[in-house]
């Protein structure tokens, strides 16, 4: 999904409840990265969330944010991995004191990430969840915004949704949101042309 997809879908769910959503939560995860000392990614052990990990490192560099480029949590870095990619599971209590913590998983948390999550939080973590209505891993959370399966639009396209919006800061005049109307008449122009000048 590239960047005007993720416009023409923040377009249609304008009038719904769940733009709000996913920009509010973005917005507060922006803010605690920004006030702690960056940003911490964990997935399940058979699914990292490297997609979402990607699109935040992409924001932070667009909108001057490096807070939000993530460490990837990873539950077992290959021997010998680049340095980026080698903070393994075991080091996660360790690395979160004055940290923001995303947890992303689209099923149900296993009891062992429940666990780590928990002691990240002890340690002084600010715990985020992405997730699909995950009740327990929402408990441990500071701010949680389910993506249940009536929602709206899918855990894939929710990543991209928080993701975007989380690079967007108009109070520091850092790169600023359009608004619905402005990105619906792009869209249309898209797709139609520009209508013609007198």
């Amino acid at each position: 999904m590239n960047a005007e997809q993720v416009a023409a879908l923040r377009a249609m769910l304008a009038p719904t409840s769940w733009l709000q959503a996913t920009t509010s939560f973005a917005a507060a995860l922006r803010a605690s990265a920004s006030r702690r000392s960056g940003l911490l990614l964990v997935g399940t052990a058979d699914e990292e969330p490297w997609h979402l990990s990607a699109h935040l490192d992409d924001e932070s560099r667009y909108a001057g944010l490096p807070e939000l480029s993530p460490t990837l949590i990873r539950w077992a870095p290959a021997p010998g991995a680049p340095a980026h990619l080698a903070v393994g599971i075991d080091q996660l209590a360790a690395r979160s004191r004055d940290r923001t913590l995303l947890v992303v998983s689209q099923q149900t948390a296993p009891a062992e990430l429940l666990y780590r999550v928990q002691d990240a939080r002890r340690a002084g973590a600010t715990i985020f969840a992405l997730d699909s209505g995950d009740a327990d891993l929402d408990d441990l959370a500071h701010e949680a915004l389910p993506v249940r399966p009536d929602a709206p639009v899918s855990f894939y396209a929710a990543q991209h949704l928080v993701s975007m919006a989380a690079g967007e800061d108009t109070c520091q005049g850092r790169r600023k949101a359009a608004g619905p109307a402005a990105r619906l008449a792009r869209i249309l122009d898209r797709i139609s042309g520009p209508v013609p000048e007198d």
